[in-house]
C-alpha cells in the first residue's frame, strides 16, 4: 500500500457490540463513517455511545465483532498501536507543562526532538499563539480544550475521538467552541467522531448523526434529515421537539387524511413512516415552529387548505428569540408553538381561544404502536 493509502480511511464497525455478564451496553452494530467527516454519536446517558468510542479506541474490548480503518482490521491492536487520538471531557493536561509542552508531549514521548514548527503550526490553528508559556490553570475552560485537541492532533492521527468534549463549559462558550471544533476539522480534514447528549451540539457540528438508544442505532443521517423525517417517536421527540397527534385514517392516496380531535389533518403520503391503511390509526406529528397561531376569532382568514387545530393557550414564555405557547387542544395532550419575535403582538394571554394552523406538508407520519412520549424523558435525562 501507498502512504497516501494508508494515511486515511473510513471507520467501519461490524458486528460490534459489547456485554458486560448479562447485560448488553451496545447490541451487535453495523456503523461506517466516511473518511473525512465529522460524525456524531448522540444518545441520552446509558444509550452505549461512549462505549462505542471507547471500542473504536481500543480502550474497550468488543464482545464481537471487528473494528477496521482504511480497509485495515484493527480490533486485535491495543490503544496506543491504533492511528487514532481521543479526546475526553476533563482534557487531562498536565498542570506542570505549558500549554507548548503540553502540544507537544506526544511528539517527545516518541523521541522527536525537534518540535517547535510543530507545535507553532498548532497554536495557530488552534488561535493560542500569545498563550504558548502559560499553564492550564491560567486558561478558561475553552482553550484548556483547544489545547488538548491540539496535543491530540499534533500525533496526526487517522481519527479524532472527542468524548464529550464541551460537557464542563458553560453554554455561551459551548455554542462558541461548537464552532471553533467545526472550523478546526474542517481545516485539517481529518475524521472527527464526536459523542454527546446535546442535541443543538450533534446538529451544530456533524455532517451525519447516529442517535443510539438502548444499545442500538436508532437512525442515522444528515442533522436535517433527521430533524424533518425522524422514523420513530424516539428520534422525533429526542432531536428537538414535536408535537404528535393520534388519529384514524380515513383515507390514503397521494396524501393521507386522518381524523383527530374532531377534525380532519392531511400529509404528504411519501412523509409517512408508516404502513397506511384505512381505519388504522397514525401518529401526525409537526414540529413547534412550523404552527402559526391565530385568534378564533380571525379563524376565517387562515388560507383554505392548511391543517388546522383548535385550543385554549395555557402558559406563554418569552425567550428572546422567540415565544413559546403551550396550548391545550381536544387533539390529544398539550401542544407546543413556538412563534418567532419578528412583531410583538398582545392578546395572546392564557386562556386565550386559539387556532394552530400549518402547511400539510410539514407534518410526518409516524407508527402509533410505539410510545408517544418515546425520547421525551430522555432529552430531560441528557441535559
Amino acid at each position: 500500500m501507498t502512504q497516501q493509502q494508508t494515511a486515511g480511511g473510513d471507520v467501519r464497525l461490524t458486528g460490534i457490540s459489547k456485554t458486560y455478564g448479562s447485560f448488553t451496553a451496545v447490541h451487535p452494530l453495523d456503523l461506517t463513517v466516511p473518511e473525512g467527516s465529522f460524525f456524531a454519536l448522540l444518545g441520552a446517558s446509558g444509550c452505549g455511545k461512549t462505549t462505542t468510542l471507547r471500542m473504536i479506541a481500543g480502550l474497550e474490548e468488543a464482545t464481537t465483532g471487528t473494528v477496521s480503518l482504511g480497509g485495515r482490521d484493527i480490533t486485535g491492536l491495543p490503544p496506543y498501536k491504533r492511528p487514532v487520538n481521543t479526546v475526553f471531557q476533563s482534557y487531562a493536561l498536565f498542570p506542570h507543562l505549558d500549554v507548548s509542552e503540553n502540544i507537544a508531549f506526544g511528539l517527545r514521548r516518541r523521541g522527536i526532538k525537534s518540535v517547535k514548527k510543530q507545535v507553532g503550526e498548532m497554536l495557530d490553528l488552534v488561535q493560542l499563539g500569545d498563550f504558548a508559556h502559560r499553564k492550564p490553570h491560567q486558561l478558561s475552560g475553552g482553550q484548556q480544550q483547544r489545547v488538548a485537541v491540539a496535543r491530540a492532533l499534533i500525533n496526526h492521527p487517522q481519527v479524532l475521538l472527542l468524548d464529550e468534549p464541551l460537557g464542563a463549559l458553560d453554554l455561551k462558550l459551548r455554542r462558541q467552541m461548537q464552532l471553533e471544533l467545526k472550523r478546526i476539522q474542517t481545516e485539517v480534514g481529518i475524521t472527527f467522531v464526536h459523542v454527546t447528549h446535546d442535541q443543538e451540539e450533534a446538529m451544530t457540528m456533524a455532517d451525519t448523526v447516529a442517535v443510539m438508544n438502548g444499545g442500538r442505532v436508532e437512525q442515522l443521517g444528515a442533522p436535517a434529515d433527521l430533524y424533518e423525517n425522524p422514523r420513530s417517536t424516539f428520534v422525533a421527540n429526542f432531536l428537538g421537539t414535536s408535537n404528535l397527534i393520534g388519529g384514524e385514517i380515513v383515507s390514503t392516496g397521494g396524501e393521507i387524511v386522518v381524523e383527530a380531535g374532531g377534525g380532519k389533518l392531511t400529509l404528504p403520503s411519501e412523509r409517512c413512516q408508516a404502513p397506511a391503511t384505512t381505519g388504522g390509526r397514525l401518529l401526525l406529528g409537526i414540529r413547534p415552529e412550523k404552527i402559526s397561531l391565530a385568534h378564533a376569532d380571525d379563524a376565517d382568514a387562515i388560507a383554505a387548505g392548511r391543517n388546522r387545530v383548535t385550543g385554549r393557550v395555557v402558559d406563554s414564555s418569552f425567550i428572546g428569540v422567540s415565544t413559546q405557547y403551550v396550548v391545550e387542544s381536544p387533539a390529544g395532550k398539550t401542544l407546543q408553538v413556538y412563534e418567532q419575535n419578528v412583531d410583538r403582538r398582545e392578546g395572546l394571554l392564557p386562556g386565550s381561544e386559539v387556532v394552530l394552523h400549518w402547511n400539510p406538508a410539514h407534518t410526518f407520519g409516524l407508527d402509533a404502536d410505539q410510545d408517544i412520549d418515546a425520547g421525551a424523558a430522555s432529552v430531560e435525562d441528557a441535559a
